[in-house]
């Protein structure tokens, strides 16, 4: 199949093109025909499956038949970095089209954003809290909007943003379509799409499982030891661009110094930073002038590098949901990737949880020649249940009793949240071959495949084995090396 089958004005056709788009991913194939009809759409897939052309080509479709200086359909995104990357696709996609659009969010000045909305778009992306105050002091007149999309729905329901984002609903016209996305379906999102949806057509895609392309491993550890098995982890494994995921803000921040200090090329990505600092990160990530980035939960939304190799929990997610976002940084479209999680024994209900939404049993980890002390990482989380079946002693290993969560003692966490139910039972991801890791593009799931692809490692059921194997006595930043499943440049 070719966007040729979508009869789009040949002016769209030539943004795709240049773009590198060659065939539809799954999410585009079943979404855009949708959209064209004009009708109200609901699209559970997750990030790295071309959702973002899925709602950009139609819109410009729609909007090319009577071109006007108003502002005629909105994005609603969760993160700054998300809206930045869905305005610079418009402009990317739209090139020939003569639609423009603007980005509104919050950490910059208003005044350069509303210079821009007064030249004149007609696509608006904004987050909701930034939107709103633009809203209260009468700059944005939204009375035009014909289409609505709200992206990652989700991530915006788990920010707090929902009433922020029911408000600005207030604002529009209630004759319009709606396109809403999400990759889980919690109940308030359930019911949002109840209420602002008008017989939606339901597209399925991914529900709430990590790409397939991605191998997993778990590397037992005990708290006081993460960093510097962190260290002999990245000397160890051969590395394309690295996404390391902590808990706090805090944390981001000491342990990216941390890496530089060991002559790593690495930027932190967490909220405390300015809108330069964190756009000028990604910006050193995506052009090479970083190989790592360490980051919070929310800040990573919207990293969209295809380069990405490898995702390292330093801290276990809270939540499957979690989870899946952060391992959707690597294997994007059918890229093959690696997801390390470094768990301590206290991780154990979470760990369980994700094997459920895997369906499989991740695979244990040593480090070779990593000294763990009095620490046995073979014996932890032993008593793992299969997927779906329970384990016996709460997971916990040798049969000891949970940590009672104590606040305010260091290291007392509160039990983990539950992974939240898939909407239903995971499709097939799009298939894309692996491009060299030297490249900086970004990501674009509808590039031709290659006849090298490899899959994905498999995943041993088995006892801990060394990291490493073959190549793992390369130096992470040496030249010319390729990330899995990328040919060398």
């Amino acid at each position: 199949m070719s966007f040729d089958t979508f009869s789009l004005d040949t002016r769209i056709l030539d943004g795709v093109k240049r773009a590198g788009f060659t065939t539809p991913t799954p999410i585009q194939e079943k979404a855009i025909p949708v959209v064209l009809q004009g009708k109200d759409l609901l699209g559970l897939a997750q990030t790295g499956t071309g959702k973002t052309a899925a709602f950009l080509l139609p819109i410009f479709q729609r909007l090319m038949q009577n071109p006007s200086r108003k502002i005629r359909a909105l994005v609603l995104a969760p993160t700054r970095e998300l809206a930045e990357q869905i305005h610079q696709a418009s402009a990317d996609l739209g090139r020939h089209t003569g639609v423009r659009s603007v980005a509104i969010y919050g950490g910059v000045s208003k005044s350069p954003q509303l210079a821009a909305v007064r030249r004149g778009p007609e696509i608006m992306v904004a987050c909701p809290g930034r939107l709103l105050d633009h809203l209260n002091d009468r700059n944005i007149d939204l009375s035009h909007v014909e289409v609505l999309v709200l992206d990652e729905a989700d991530t915006m329901c788990d920010m707090g943003f929902l009433p922020d984002v029911k408000r600005v609903i207030q604002k529009l016209p209630t004759q319009r379509q709606t396109l809403l996305f999400s990759a889980t379906m919690p109940t308030e999102i359930r019911q949002l799409t109840q209420n602002i949806l008008t017989d939606p057509v339901t597209v399925q895609i991914e529900a709430n499982a990590p790409a397939p392309t991605v191998s997993h491993a778990l590397y037992p550890v005990p708290e006081g030891l993460k960093r510097k098995l962190l260290l002999a982890l990245l000397q160890q494994t051969p590395t394309g661009k690295v996404v390391i995921f902590t808990r706090t803000k805090h944390r981001a921040k000491t342990l990216a110094r941390e890496l530089e200090v060991n002559n790593y090329r690495v930027a932190e990505l967490q909220g405390n930073l300015s809108q330069s600092r964190r756009q000028s990160a990604m910006d050193g990530f995506r052009g090479g002038k970083y190989d790592m980035l360490v980051a919070t939960d929310i800040a990573a939304h919207g990293i969209d590098v295809s380069e990405v190799s490898h995702v390292i929990n330093f801290d276990i997610p809270d939540t499957v949901d979690a989870y899946t976002h952060r391992i959707g940084r690597t294997g994007r479209a059918l890229h093959t990737g690696e997801a390390f999680t470094l768990a301590t024994p206290d991780d154990g209900l979470t760990v369980r949880a994700v094997e459920r939404a895997l369906k499989s049993r991740i695979e244990r980890r040593t480090l070779e020649g990593f000294d763990y002390g009095h620490f046995s990482p073979e014996n932890q989380f032993s008593q793992q249940a299969r997927p779906g079946q329970p384990a016996a002693n709460g997971g916990r290993p040798n049969g000891a009793a949970p940590r009672r969560y104590v606040p305010g003692r260091p290291g007392s966490r509160p039990p983990q949240a539950r992974d939240r139910q898939p909407f239903s039972e995971v499709g097939n991801a799009p298939q894309r071959s692996a491009r060299p890791a030297a490249s900086s593009s970004q990501d674009s799931p509808n590039r031709g495949n290659a006849p090298d692809s490899r899959p994905a490692p498999s995943q041993s059921p088995g006892r801990p084995r060394p990291a490493g194997g073959a190549g793992a006595n390369r130096h992470p930043r040496s030249r010319g090396f390729a990330a899995p499943g990328r040919s060398s440049s």
